[in-house]
């Protein structure tokens, strides 16, 4: 069983730029699919980006396409997400997960991830 933990989070500006890290251990990260998901409060997770085992794939969210980069670092058991141009929308809990089938747009969906991170607050002000 994996573990996830979730770093790099804070209060930025809007405009600004923040870098996600999730270091996952007790498993063999590179048979995991990584995700990033957000939830904000009263509402469902929502799926925000995703990658491959190999990082020759990934998937965003429209919302993301273009100001968001998912990265991974097999070697070092850590996935990253760059978040650039951030908007007070983004500002949510964002999580980490694994997913042992990372099988397309399977990986966009939140209730098809094994393990979860505790998340990290991120909060763009206006």
């Amino acid at each position: 069983q994996v573990q996830l933990a979730e770093s790099g989070g804070g209060l930025v500006q809007a405009g600004g730029s923040l870098r996600l890290s999730c270091r996952a251990s007790g498993g063999t990260f590179s048979v995991y699919g990584m995700g990033w998901l957000r939830q904000t409060p009263g509402k469902e997770r929502e799926f925000v980006a995703a990658i491959s085992r190999s990082g020759g794939t990934t998937y965003y969210t429209n919302s993301a396409k273009g100001r968001f980069t998912i990265s991974r670092d097999n070697a070092k058991n850590t996935v990253y997400l760059q978040m650039n141009s951030l908007k007070p929308e983004d500002t949510a809990v964002y999580y980490c997960a694994a997913r042992g089938l990372s099988i397309g747009g399977a990986m966009t969906i939140p209730q098809n991830y094994d393990y979860w991170g505790q998340g990290t607050q991120v909060t763009v002000s206006s």
